[in-house]
């Protein structure tokens, strides 16, 4: 699969769902409230690290994609990253339980991309339909500085490589 956008191109407008972390969501007793980050608003003027995933807690996504993110983190914020996030089409509940049982409170953004609505705009969306999962994110990685694409790659198999958090710093 190769994405329709490129280096150079500006990332298209586009919304995604969260949770914001609050300290509430750490007694399990509540689930919190969407709400919606806005890529041409909240992400203008910010460099934006953003991985997804084809789902939240999936073997491989949740053993081997995310946990290096979570360990790296200090090291993608010397490197002057404003934002990491990791995006699936799992709604924002979803989303939000794997951001706490990760204890990643917003250090790292679980976003929702709903119906795989912007992925589907960047040529990264995946039909697994085959395994009764539907339409889901492809396993990708983007750099995005200031809404422009720096660096961009879809796993060509079922591991992480280009998309892991070792090769985006080697990008930054």
């Amino acid at each position: 699969m190769a994405p329709t956008i490129k280096v150079g191109d500006t990332v298209p407008d586009g919304t995604f769902t969260y949770i914001p972390y609050s300290p509430e969501l750490d007694s399990h007793a509540a689930c919190g409230v969407p709400t919606k980050l806005n890529v041409s608003k909240d992400w203008k003027g910010k460099k934006v690290v953003l991985f997804a995933v084809p789902g939240a807690f999936t073997p491989t996504c949740h053993v081997n994609h995310l946990p290096p993110y979570v360990n790296k983190y200090d090291e993608f914020k010397a490197k002057g990253v404003d934002v990491i996030a990791v995006v699936a089409a799992n709604d924002a509940f979803v989303m939000s339980g794997w951001g706490r049982f990760e204890g990643l409170k917003d250090n790292i953004l679980t976003l929702s991309d709903p119906n795989v609505e912007w992925s589907k705009k960047l040529g990264l969306d995946l039909d697994l339909s085959a395994l009764a999962f539907g339409t889901r994110t492809a396993r990708y990685a983007m750099i995005i500085d200031d809404l422009v694409v720096k660096y961009v790659e879809v796993e060509p198999g079922t591991g992480v490589t280009v998309s892991g958090a070792e090769a985006v710093l080697a990008k930054l």
